[in-house]
């Protein structure tokens, strides 16, 4: 019988009030149950807010190098069960295993990371207009915050919200999503062998529609982090907003990258290949609009359409190219807006088919698909698809193509394949989007700077990662002294 596992709340695993749970499935082969989790209510949210304004004063109070201790062993940690936590990820989300494997080693990184920016946390010295005075800076934690993550990357990004906040002193409940919760669990197991005291970091499962009030909108949460859909995403913002209270949200995006006539097309192919279809299409950054100069249209679609079908689709535990969508909801979407592409009137030039023989009879699979003669102003070419679907659209010159890279309400990441420096440059300095990439793919992050979109793909409050992650996480103190 599968496991059932518990919330985490003031150092315990507990049950939901309810006692009702939710099974979560391989969906490489649906009938592999991999766990059950607490379906939790807002009594239950309550609660874990509760136990973490408790252990908030003694947790702020540590030192910043005793916090970072913590952090480092849950780094040390999460290394030593590397494996485990790899052939979870790929049992409950589906990525191919070197994809999890690549995703698990970033969490490592990012706790060892925030372990060692704990050690400079302080502020500034400035000198003062006058005599006999001191003016200075000094950061301190928000106080208790939460935390709501997706399902596509569910190890990495908790990990990039859960390690700063913690750096910075502050006391988090976490919500991952319900598709994929164990890699959460697997990081909270972690900080707890750690030594993390009770309470510290709390963690409830369940439906966002039972859980997503209370930790937005209740009275002593100062903080909410959010990573997720556009749509859920401007709620959580609005709803948290009310209270004045920090809010940042990443969200959606269409990312496109421009092919200019100088750039290889053998290494454009490659770029968008897989930052196209790579972890199935299933990440926000992933390219979704490969807007191509027309001295090179045809020859592009035609390596590209060789490329998609000799992609490998099948079980994350085999490694495959591509691996399943993480449910069914998600693949009948893509197969939904695969059909709305050729009702618009785009050509199928391969792939978009669902595959259900054989080892596919129990799995979301869909074959990576690849339109050409697509408008931009088609809805699969302004719309999310979140699936391994490529959108190749025709532009006159460099003016043109900038043009339609940005005529989309999304601004997350955008790249241009090009041996042309002024074409490089120009692209640079006049992309709406807040990642922006020259002969990369649009998938791909360092830890150590900031991430965060433009326009609709981001609440352009604060961004991630790096020292960003900590500026989201901490309030400014101006200090004057006069002796």
């Amino acid at each position: 019988m599968e496991q059932a596992f518990g919330n985490f709340v003031n150092g315990e695993w507990v049950d939901a009030e309810s006692g009702d749970t939710f099974e979560v499935v391989n969906p490489a082969d649906t009938t592999d149950v991999v766990a059950r989790f607490q379906r939790s209510t807002a009594a239950d949210a309550e609660d874990a807010i509760e136990a973490a304004i408790a252990a908030q004063h003694e947790w702020a109070n540590r030192p910043g190098p005793e916090r970072g201790a913590i952090l480092n062993r849950a780094s040390q940690e999460l290394a030593s069960r590397k494996e485990e936590a790899t052939e979870m990820l790929v049992r409950e989300e589906g990525k191919a295993r070197s994809e999890a494997a690549g995703e698990v080693q970033r969490a490592i990184d990012i706790f060892a990371y925030y372990a060692q920016k704990s050690l400079d946390l302080g502020g500034v010295v400035k000198s003062p207009s006058g005599r006999n005075k001191e003016l200075s800076t000094k950061r301190e934690p928000l106080g208790t915050v939460s935390i709501i993550t997706p399902w596509n990357y569910p190890i990495a990004i908790p990990a990039w919200k859960l390690a700063p906040a913690l750096a910075a002193g502050n006391t988090v409940v976490a919500k991952p999503a319900s598709e994929a919760p164990n890699s959460t669990r697997i990081l909270v197991e972690c900080l707890a062998e750690a030594g993390l005291p009770d309470g510290v970091v709390n963690f409830v499962t369940g439906p966002g529609s039972e859980l997503g009030a209370p930790l937005t909108t209740h009275s002593e949460i100062d903080a909410v982090s959010f990573t997720g859909s556009t749509s859920v995403g401007t709620s959580v913002a609005q709803a948290a907003s009310e209270g004045l209270k920090r809010v940042q949200c990443e969200m959606g995006g269409k990312n496109p990258t421009v092919v200019m006539p100088s750039a290889d097309i053998v290494e454009a192919v490659e770029i968008l290949g897989v930052g196209a279809f790579g972890t199935t299409g299933q990440s926000c950054t992933a390219a979704s609009r490969a807007i191509v100069h027309e001295d090179v249209y045809d020859e592009f679609v035609d390596a590209m359409v060789e490329y998609a079908e000799d992609i490998v689709v099948g079980p994350g535990l085999d490694d495959p190219d591509v691996g399943p969508h993480v449910s069914q909801g998600e693949l009948d979407s893509t197969l939904e807006y695969i059909d709305i592409g050729v009702d618009e009137g785009a050509t199928l030039e391969t792939g978009g088919e669902r595959l259900a023989d054989g080892e596919y009879d129990d799995g979301y699979y869909v074959r990576p698909a690849v339109f050409s003669d697509v408008d931009n102003d088609m809805r699969i070419a302004q719309e999310e698809i979140f699936g391994p679907v490529l959108s190749v659209i025709e532009a006159s010159d460099f003016e043109d193509a900038l043009e339609l890279a940005n005529d989309v309400e999304f601004g997350l990441s955008a790249s241009i394949v090009t041996q042309d420096l002024t074409e490089a440059n120009e692209f640079l300095d006049r992309i709406e989007a807040g990642v922006a990439k020259v002969n990369e793919k649009t998938t791909g992050l360092e830890l150590h700077v900031p991430f965060g979109g433009y326009k609709q793909s981001s609440t352009n409050t604060y961004r991630e990662q790096g020292d960003a992650g900590l500026d989201f996480f901490t309030a400014t103190k101006t200090i004057y002294r006069n002796y």
